[in-house]
């Protein structure tokens, strides 16, 4: 990656928006789990020994069950109380999209490359995309193997690169090539092309 991989990992955990959990909806988390079961307004309250007015007003907000209803309807879901009332965590990123047009990256200079940070406004993201720009042409440009935690992979855009890793042979990469490694494994690329190549990265977060 950069110089200091780190930072820039730092930077896409705590740039954007923050996401904020929405307050539970407890007849919309009823209903997708009565769709998920594949079952109708009828199935669903006989399963859960309601009158299916009843679970029809719950569902839409017009009435607040009583303990014994939510008990039963959990109970003819097929689910535990808790799991009524906490949707799973990844229904919270559900939808999530980010664009970023040409030139409108959040823009990172170090030594070696310049990093155009992509889809940066969004946090808690399972993997930071980027474009960059491989200013080194040699490795004593480099302090030492870049090595940080995840798994990372680079595609070559524009010029030619050479991947230096360390344990492999080092590998020389032209537009369209491509490279999936361990991220742990020390790594530089270098632009070995007149000009600077620019490559697409993208490393895992978790």
């Amino acid at each position: 990656m950069g110089d200091d991989p780190k930072s820039l990992i730092r930077i896409a955990r705590e740039s954007g928006q923050q996401a904020e959990a929405a307050p539970l909806d407890l007849g919309e988390r009823v209903r997708s789990l009565r769709t998920a079961q594949g079952w109708t307004l009828e199935q669903a309250a006989r399963q859960a020994g309601l009158a299916r007015s009843t679970l029809s007003k719950i569902e839409n907000g017009q009435m607040s069950p009583t303990y014994d209803a939510v008990k039963k309807l959990a109970e003819g879901l097929k689910i535990s109380l808790p799991q009524l009332f906490t949707p799973p965590s990844e229904e919270k990123v559900n939808g999530r999209m980010a664009v970023t047009k040409g030139g409108e990256g959040d823009h990172q200079m170090t030594p070696t490359y310049e990093h155009d940070l992509l889809a940066s406004q969004l946090t808690q993201k399972k993997m930071l995309p980027y474009r960059a720009r491989i200013r080194a042409r040699r490795m004593e440009e480099f302090d030492g193997w870049v090595r940080h935690d995840g798994e990372e992979f680079l595609y070559v855009l524009t010029g030619v690169i050479k991947l230096y890793t360390e344990f492999y042979a080092p590998v020389e990469l032209r537009r369209g090539d491509s490279a999936y490694y361990d991220a742990t494994m020390g790594h530089n690329v270098v632009s070995v092309s007149d000009e600077d190549a620019t490559i697409l990265w993208v490393t895992s977060l978790d």
